[in-house]
């Protein structure tokens, strides 16, 4: 853990990665949106939605921070991370069930406010802090386990003797197969075209990851994994100041830079399918059995016995 630039001056002191409280962006996604609703089979990576302006209860209409892309796959709109899917599906799902796994996964600062639908998009009343949502997204790479943060596992008096052990809590959250798929969505910011966090890259390792920006750039995060480590990363100011244009890659910039340091000796490697995951060919525009006609084709991966649309027809 390392938090805050120059000389310490405390013993102590404000620790950021466990007592910062920030709001979360776009992270929150994966935690609070996607893995609920594929658990729950409300989605798949190839479910199509519209991305087009949408006003939603009370008036809400959130805009894309890029361009609307009209009608576009789950997994499109995990790439370059639009809003205005991830809204829709939260509403499919609820807030309050959102908020249910939520919890599970380990983020402990949700309040009543929170249950409405800018859930979705990290719209905290309060935030949370970088170590809980590390140990949300291990959940994600832990195959669906949750498991407590420690920071010490025993005590031993002068005589070697153990006086004090420390016990993690754990519990499932997630299938095996759930958090497969949701791996293989998250590393397309890192592979897409329009990836967000094209700069991951770790030669060798398979990495999932997805970024995170507040309103008028206050916080910007990196939060992912590989088949080894969680790492989360969250760069800002302490009281909200913009965060000028050339700093915008910083969280991801310094959290590839520690995770290229602790794999370089490990063998490389990407994550383990699970045998109630099958592969499936489909066309990227339509979410659907990609046909010889198809002009561009990706492979999706569902839990067996999972409905995948008709034959694609539009080309």
């Amino acid at each position: 853990m390392y938090g805050g630039l120059g000389e310490k001056d405390s013993i102590r002191g404000f620790n950021r990665a466990t007592q910062a409280i920030r709001q979360t962006g776009s992270a929150i996604k994966p935690i609070a949106v996607l893995g609920p609703a594929l658990e729950e089979k409300i989605i798949t990576p190839s479910t199509v939605y519209d991305d087009s302006k949408t006003t939603f209860s009370n008036n809400y209409a959130p805009d894309d921070c890029e361009a609307e892309l009209g009608q576009i796959t789950v997994r499109r709109a995990v790439e370059s991370s639009q809003n205005i899917p991830f809204v829709k599906i939260m509403e499919q799902l609820t807030p309050k069930k959102a908020i249910k796994y939520m919890e599970k996964e380990g983020i402990s600062t949700l309040t009543d406010a929170d249950c409405d639908l800018p859930l979705a998009l990290g719209g905290l009343e309060k935030g949370t802090s970088p170590l809980e949502m590390a140990v949300a997204y291990s959940t994600i790479a832990n195959g669906g386990k949750y498991i407590e943060p420690i920071f010490y596992t025993a005590v031993e008096n002068s005589e070697g003797k153990t006086v004090l052990n420390n016990k993690q809590k754990k519990k499932k959250v997630y299938s095996e197969d759930t958090t497969y798929v949701l791996k293989k969505l998250l590393t397309q910011p890192v592979n897409g075209e329009h990836g967000t966090a094209k700069n991951c890259k770790i030669d060798g390792m398979e990495v999932a990851a997805k970024t995170g920006t507040t309103n008028d750039d206050y916080d910007k995060w990196l939060c992912g994994f590989t088949k080894y480590y969680t790492a989360v990363t969250w760069y800002g100011f302490d009281e909200n100041e913009t965060i000028n244009e050339g700093a915008n890659a910083m969280a991801s910039q310094i959290w590839v830079e520690v995770m290229k340091k602790i794999h370089e000796n490990l063998i490389k490697t990407g994550f383990d399918r699970p045998k109630n995951v099958e592969e499936v060919i489909v066309c990227k525009d339509t979410g659907k059995k990609a046909t010889s006609g198809c002009k561009d084709t990706c492979i999706e991966y569902f839990r067996k016995g999972t409905t995948v649309s008709d034959s694609c027809d539009k080309h």
